[in-house]
């Protein structure tokens, strides 16, 4: 996997940056809108640590999400890191994680929390809104209850795919409800991640998680932008 920037170098970069920068340049590719609402992000967390550990929260979807000491995840839209510490916890040592948020001040304080809890086997990075910017082969790329918030979710999920290695895996948990309403119908989800090249191998309801686990593998070759179908909001 790509060499991930050291800590302390994520920190001075977020120093440096007021607002996620989105690289636009006249030669890159054009994708489809999403013909769906788009949910703003209202916060860096989505419940209270305490009360979704009462749940068995994490433990659950981790163990549905085949996590195991070793691999390599990268948990995208990590806010104030409750994935990314039990994520740590989880992969060992010999295993790593990338915490990856869109906004600078939330990145810095999860840098600052894996830094005072010296979580040596975690980086932390800035992405974009419409770009991940990940290093290439994980083992899993989760995305906990932000998939609804991706406003691009075709050039998000077209740029992710070298992310993923083969036999890897999305893992998607959001609630059964409109976009709207900070969910995502899992047909929608099913729609959105097939028209940019990935297929559906999981599926399970879990109300510990507040509604779904949807895990997706790389199928196939990775569509031209132009030739993607977005989806029927």
């Amino acid at each position: 996997m790509t060499r991930m920037i050291p800590l302390l170098a994520m920190i001075a970069l977020g120093a440096c940056s007021a607002q996620p920068q989105i690289l636009k340049k006249q030669d890159d590719p054009k994708f489809p809108a999403a013909a769906r609402p788009v949910a703003q992000i209202v916060s860096p967390r989505w419940s209270d640590e305490p009360t979704r550990d009462k749940s068995n929260e994490a433990v659950e979807v981790m163990d549905r999400a085949g996590i195991m000491p070793g691999m390599t995840v990268a948990d995208i839209g990590a806010g104030e890191g409750y994935y990314t510490v039990r994520l740590s916890k989880r992969v060992g040592k010999n295993g790593r994680v990338l915490a990856e948020d869109v906004t600078p001040g939330t990145r810095d304080a999860l840098a600052e929390r894996v830094a005072r809890d010296a979580l040596e086997n975690v980086s932390v990075k800035l992405g974009y809104p419409d770009n991940p910017r990940l290093p290439e082969n994980f083992d899993r790329v989760m995305m906990v209850h932000m998939y609804h918030e991706i406003a691009s979710p075709y050039a998000f999920l077209w740029y992710l795919r070298p992310s993923v290695k083969p036999g890897g895996r999305v893992i998607v948990v959001d609630a059964d409800r409109p976009t709207t309403q900070h969910g995502t119908p899992p047909a929608l989800l099913k729609c959105e991640l097939a028209a940019v090249g990935y297929k559906q191998v999981d599926f399970q309801r879990m109300p510990s998680a507040g509604g779904y686990l949807a895990a997706f593998e790389v199928d196939g070759a990775r569509p031209e932008p132009g030739a993607i179908v977005p989806c029927k909001g």
